[in-house]
C-alpha cells in the first residue's frame, strides 16, 4: 500500500494529548523519515509538551497549540481557532497523521488540506461523520501498549518500521548544568543513585506520603544517594514538603545522601538526572517514561491505569523493537507487559500493580475519592524488595 502515497512531501502529524503521550509518539516520526527520507515532517503538540520531541532529527518542525484558547471569550476563541486553522492550511502538507483521535485533531487533518489523512477509527466517537474527515483508517486493538497503539496507524496504510525506539534527546548544556548540581552537592556518578519522582498532576495516582517516606529512609541506610523531583504545582510541591517532613534519622543525619530538586527542574533537566541515576522509582507519570527512554531501569506503581498500555517502554532492540518488526501491518501486536495486573517486567523496567480484579479501573480513584486503594495497599516492604534487587543488577552492570 506505500506505492499509493506520492509525493509526499510535507507531512503533519498531531498529538494533542500529555507530555508522557506525546513522548511515545517518537518512532512515528522515525518512521516516517525512513520512509519519507526527503519529506519535511511536522509534530503539532499542545504547549508545554514540545521539549519532549525537541532535539529530534527527525522532526523539522513543532507546531504548538495554545490550550488557553479555550479560556477566550467566545468571539476571541473562534478567531484564534480560524487564525490557527489558516496558519495549518498555508503550510500546504500533503499527509497528516492523526494520532489524538480527538475532534479539534479531525478538523485540524482535514482542513489542512492534506490528500492523505491517517487516523484511527473514531468508532462512534465525536462529531457525525467524523470518520469521513479521513482517507485512510485503522482499527484500534485493545490492551496494547502505546508505543504499539501508535506505529499501527502507519503500519496498517503500509508504512512499514522496525524501530520501536522512543527517543529523548538532551542539550549538552542540560548534561553540564546537572553536572555542576552534582559537583556542588557532592554527588559523583560512579555513586548508587535512585531517581525518585513521587507525584503527579492526577494525586490519585500517587502512593502514601507514610511509605514513600520509609523507602526514602531505608534507601538512605544502604549508602544510597536520592533524587527527589516534582513538578512546580503548588499541590505537587507540597505533597514533597510533607513526604521529607515524614522521614526521620536517616535525612537529618545523611543530609548529604538527599537532594531535593522538587519544583526546580524542567523536563530536560529532569531527563539529565535520570539518565545518571542507578535506577528511577515513580508512579505512573511522564517522568517515568522519561527516565525510561534515556535508558534507565524503572520501578514504576501503577494503581488505576493498565501497565499493558502505558508501562515503561525498554528501547533496548533485543526486548523492544525486533519482536514486532515481522507482524504483517493490520494484525494485532501484543503488548510486552502480557498481564491485566500484578508485578510484571519487561526489560530494565518493573511494574507494581495489585493484582485484584477492579484493577485496572481506568478511574480517578475508589468511588469518587480521588484516592485509589489498590496502590495504598502495596507495601514498603514489596518495594524495598524491588530496590535492593535492582540495585544488585546495577552493581553487575556497573552503573
Amino acid at each position: 500500500m506505500m506505492s499509493e502515497f506520492r509525493k509526499v512531501r510535507n507531512i503533519l502529524v498531531i498529538k494533542l494529548r500529555h507530555i508522557g503521550d506525546v513522548l511515545l509518539a517518537a518512532p512515528v516520526f522515525s518512521a516516517l523519515r525512513k520512509n519519507f527520507p526527503g519529506a519535511n515532517i511536522s509534530a503539532l503538540v499542545n504547549s508545554g509538551t514540545q521539549e519532549v520531541l525537541s532535539g529530534n532529527p527527525d522532526i523539522d518542525e513543532i507546531i504548538t497549540l495554545d490550550r488557553d484558547i479555550i479560556k477566550n471569550n467566545p468571539f476571541k476563541r473562534y478567531r484564534s481557532e480560524l487564525s490557527f486553522l489558516k496558519k495549518i492550511r498555508q503550510k500546504r502538507f500533503d499527509m497528516t497523521v492523526d494520532l489524538t483521535s480527538g475532534d479539534r485533531a479531525a478538523i485540524l487533518s482535514f482542513f489542512s488540506g492534506a490528500r492523505y489523512r491517517l487516523a484511527y477509527d473514531p468508532a462512534g466517537g465525536g462529531f457525525m461523520g467524523k470518520r469521513f474527515l479521513y482517507t485512510h483508517i485503522s482499527k484500534k486493538y485493545g490492551n496494547q501498549h502505546m508505543v504499539l497503539q501508535n506505529v499501527d496507524i502507519l503500519r496498517q496504510s503500509g508504512i512499514t518500521t522496525n524501530d520501536f525506539t522512543v527517543n529523548f534527546f538532551i542539550p549538552e548544556e542540560t548534561k553540564i548544568f546537572v553536572k555542576r548540581i552534582f559537583e556542588k552537592n557532592n554527588i559523583n556518578e560512579n555513586d548508587k543513585i535512585v531517581h525518585l519522582h513521587p507525584t503527579s498532576r492526577w494525586l490519585f495516582k500517587c502512593w502514601e506520603d507514610e511509605h514513600t517516606a520509609k523507602v526514602i529512609e531505608w534507601l538512605l541506610e544502604q549508602g544510597v544517594k536520592v533524587i527527589v523531583t516534582s513538578a512546580p504545582d503548588e499541590r505537587e510541591l507540597e505533597k514533597v514538603k510533607n513526604i521529607l517532613s515524614l522521614c526521620s534519622s536517616p535525612v537529618t543525619s545523611r543530609p548529604s545522601l538527599l537532594l531535593d530538586l522538587s519544583g526546580k527542574t524542567d523536563i530536560k533537566q529532569l531527563a539529565a538526572i535520570s539518565s545518571v541515576s542507578s535506577l528511577f522509582l515513580g508512579v505512573d507519570t511522564a517522568p517515568m517514561h522519561i527516565a525510561a527512554a534515556v535508558g534507565t531501569p524503572v520501578i514504576a506503581l501503577f494503581g488505576p491505569t493498565g501497565a499493558f498500555d502505558w508501562g515503561p517502554w525498554d528501547n533496548s532492540k533485543g526486548q523492544g523493537a525486533s519482536r514486532y518488526d515481522s507482524i504483517p501491518g493490520g494484525e494485532r501486536r501484543e503488548s510486552p507487559y502480557k498481564k491485566r495486573n500484578g508485578i510484571q517486567t519487561y526489560g530494565i523496567h518493573t511494574v507494581i500493580q495489585k493484582a485484584w480484579e477492579c484493577v485496572p479501573c481506568g478511574k480517578d480513584g475508589c468511588n469518587g475519592a480521588k484516592t485509589s486503594k489498590c496502590l495504598e495497599e502495596i507495601t514498603v516492604e514489596e518495594i524495598k524488595n524491588l530496590l535492593a534487587e535492582k540495585l544488585r543488577m546495577s552493581n553487575k552492570n556497573g552503573k
